[in-house]
């Protein structure tokens, strides 16, 4: 695994993680304070400011999950920019379970795939020169589809819709300074 995956895969595991408890959780000793900026359909999307440090995410919950009853906690897809480290676009999915250790993920959205590389719960775009594919295929596409497997063997597939996707990234392009 390169340098700047590993780098990647820490700060946003980290960033991830927090945003999601001071959403869910509402923690009022949380350092970062989010603010929600607007819904559009099935994303919302969120700015998160810590000192002078902005970042800014959008998140959506799958629509269908498969198996069907499986136990998963949370489970959301998300783009997120951070521009203070220059990071823009870059897509990530936590998946509500602890992956099978060494395993990929597929992203699908219509006849493209793209390999996701995993670690614990979260799973980010394999080569970062295919999150600008990824974004324009989101774009374009109706829905995505991410399949997995658990620590346990079990194969998941989530199924999201993109209905507001152009929309919540017009935002949070926007709240962050992103063309």
């Amino acid at each position: 695994m390169h340098t700047h995956v590993k780098l990647c895969t820490k700060t946003l595991t980290r960033f991830c993680q927090g945003a999601l408890l001071i959403f869910v959780l509402g923690m009022p000793q949380a350092m970062a304070a989010q603010t929600l900026l607007g819904s559009s359909r099935d994303w919302d999307a969120f700015v998160v400011t810590e000192g002078k440090t902005k970042s800014c995410y959008m998140r959506a919950a799958p629509g269908k999950t498969e198996p069907a009853g499986a136990k998963r906690s949370e489970i959301y897809l998300f783009v997120t920019h951070r521009p203070a480290s220059k990071v823009v676009n870059e897509v990530s999915v936590i998946v509500g379970y602890p992956f099978k250790p060494g395993s990929a993920a597929t992203l699908s959205i219509g006849k493209q795939n793209f390999t996701l590389f995993t670690e614990g719960d979260g799973a980010w775009v394999e080569k970062p020169a295919d999150e600008a594919r990824v974004i324009a295929a989101m774009k374009q596409g109706d829905r995505l589809t991410l399949s997995g497997v658990s620590a346990r063997g079990t194969k998941t597939t989530d199924t999201y819709s993109l209905a507001g996707f152009s929309a919540a990234l017009k935002t949070i392009n926007k709240a962050c300074g992103v063309k």
